[in-house]
């Protein structure tokens, strides 16, 4: 199902002049609820047509509201309709990945935060001084409401797509803004974040960094010529489930298409856009000129070991080339936000770059 951003005024007196772009699909580039559509079976051959470029679409422009005119309150618009929060929360609770990130590029320590898992503790990719001391309210999608409310927020930050059916309990204990759902649409899912917690002027500081830090990449690749000749694709093995290869509306295809590399044509399969799942036998399909890997899940149990060391992986052109690099699948998949971003820019050029 593709995704779209519609821009709404708030046309109220009194009130902020705001576009919000509202995004109608769910999301699979996340951990936990990722799924996606099978790839069409055959196991493909490394060179074929499968390893050919796609275009990917242009990403929606982020819109921006006011930032805050100070005057003690401001609304929000989020995907329950309009909520009133304070111009500076001081006690915020994020009940997913996107949220903390979003908070911590902002400057903001929440006081509380969900775990995508519980007994791993928050993404490793985010600096431990900026989450130490955050307290542990659950797990993603399934919050302890008690303990968000012993912490006293002002503010409540997260999607639909995770607790839409929690909304009313929530909103009684703070307000609650709510994107539509995660993933794809990151950027302005980041710009109602930054609404939320005053830090417009702060957020537009971070986008425009992140602009300038992957068009560097780019030219270290050679310039948007020599990226677009590149194809990448984005495996990730998964426990119990096929193995995923990432398109143009998750979260790692939008940074893949800022740098200007992007996914193989076999990604143009899966109808949303999204992902494509294969199995072992049908693991040449993800074959591109570099392959990025990490796993969800132990090595052995989400079969990365047995499909990295067998024949048909050892095969495809990446891995004969030397170019099939694995990565944190906590940084690559489930962080979902600009600090997340910017460490991937960064590793993207460390293996990418010529030399």
């Amino acid at each position: 199902m593709p995704l779209s951003a519609v821009p709404r005024p708030v046309p109220r007196a009194g009130r902020r002049r705001a576009a919000f772009a509202v995004v109608s699909a769910l999301a699979a580039s996340v951990a936990l609820t990722a799924c996606g559509a099978d790839g069409s079976s055959g196991t493909g051959r490394s060179g074929d047509s499968s390893a050919e470029a796609a275009d990917c679409p242009a990403q929606p422009a982020t819109t921006w509201a006011q930032p805050a005119s100070g005057g003690g309150r401001h609304q929000v618009r989020t995907a329950q309709g309009e909520v009133e929060v304070p111009d500076a929360p001081r006690r915020v609770v994020v009940l997913d990945t996107a949220e903390l990130d979003s908070a911590i590029t902002l400057g903001v320590k929440p006081v509380g935060a969900t775990r995508s898992d519980v007994a791993g503790g928050f993404l490793s990719y985010l600096p431990k001084d900026e989450v130490a001391g955050i307290a542990d309210v659950g797990k993603i999608g399934a919050p302890n409401l008690e303990a968000v409310a012993a912490l006293k927020p002002d503010l409540i930050l997260t999607s639909k797509v995770r607790d839409g059916g929690r909304y009313a309990q929530l909103k009684a204990i703070a307000p609650t803004v709510m994107t539509e759902t995660t993933g794809y649409p990151w950027k302005q899912n980041f710009a109602t974040h930054a609404d939320a917690l005053g830090k417009i002027p702060e957020a537009k500081r971070a986008v425009a960094a992140y602009g300038a830090h992957a068009r560097r990449v780019t030219e270290a690749l050679g310039g948007a010529a020599a990226a677009k000749r590149t194809t990448t694709n984005v495996v990730r093995f998964v426990a119990g489930a096929d193995t995923r290869v990432y398109g143009c509306r998750s979260y790692i295809g939008t940074v893949l298409n800022d740098v200007g590399t992007g996914p193989t044509s076999v990604v143009q399969d899966a109808p949303d856009g999204m992902m494509i799942e294969v199995s072992a036998e049908q693991m040449t399909k993800a074959d591109a000129d570099a392959v990025f890997y990490t796993a969800y899940g132990s090595p052995e149990k989400s079969k990365e070991t047995q499909v990295t060391g067998g024949a048909l992986w050892k095969n495809m052109k990446a891995a004969r080339n030397g170019r099939t690099f694995r990565v944190d699948d906590e940084l690559w998949i489930q962080g979902i936000g600009y600090t997340a971003a910017d460490k991937i820019l960064a590793q993207l050029q460390e293996k990418l770059a010529r030399k």
